[in-house]
């Protein structure tokens, strides 16, 4: 691990302070916690992957060409989806 000095607001110590008591945890443990958090839902996903994906999508919309001309599917999606179904 890597030691590193940062700086709090006093609400965000105060808010810790609590957190740490309530979980009986040290700071230092929620704070590597959220910096994980953090980072895990802030990765960007590669253009190769988005790619990938947009192929995916594109090849499951073309199985459905035949409703795609409707032009009343917004209204009549009900008598579609029983169509596909039965």
């Amino acid at each position: 691990m890597v030691r590193m000095m940062i700086q709090l607001t006093e609400e965000q110590i105060k808010a810790l302070k609590e957190m740490a008591k309530i979980r009986k945890t040290p700071i230092a443990k929620l704070v590597r916690e959220s910096v994980t958090f953090y980072v895990a839902s802030s990765a960007q996903v590669s253009l190769q992957e988005r790619r990938k994906r947009a192929r995916a999508i594109r090849s499951v919309a073309g199985k459905y060409r035949d409703i795609q001309g409707a032009k009343d599917l917004s209204t009549n999606h009900d008598k579609y989806l029983e169509e596909a179904f039965s």
